[in-house]
């Protein structure tokens, strides 16, 4: 794939970066230095991107669409590697997924199966 056919499928995924293509990347919002760090890495034509926290900070509703976002990149064929906080999220996306506690991994199976595991409920969703 070609920098113009990388950057077209960038400008889809992200509009409103495409809006502000001729703005100084430090004065873009958060979110939108968020998707521009993502776009960064996609426009590598990776295999696997890695994201460590991309809801950091975010809005909620910047969030909602980060999320969606990480999913699209991933139905394109592209592995995430998401290290994530906010397990709300990550865990309702993840095909695979594990809970780190002072790093060991102390669970481990797909995200919904974690959700639903009634220790992780208790231990870290105060549910």
């Amino acid at each position: 794939m070609r920098k113009k056919e990388s950057l077209g499928d960038v400008f889809s995924l992200f509009p409103k970066l495409e809006e502000r293509k001729d703005q100084i990347a430090g004065s873009l919002s958060g979110g939108e230095q968020q998707m521009l760090a993502i776009a960064r890495g996609i426009m590598a034509l990776p295999k696997l991107l890695m994201l460590d926290e991309p809801s950091l900070g975010l809005a909620p509703v910047v969030v909602d669409e980060m999320f969606r976002i990480i999913q699209k990149v991933n139905s394109q064929g592209i592995a995430i590697l998401l290290v994530e906080q906010n397990i709300f999220h990550a865990f309702s996306i993840a095909d695979r997924a594990f809970v780190l506690e002072n790093g060991e991994v102390m669970i481990e199976g797909t995200g919904q199966a974690i959700l639903n595991n009634e220790r992780i409920k208790a231990a870290y969703l105060g549910i």
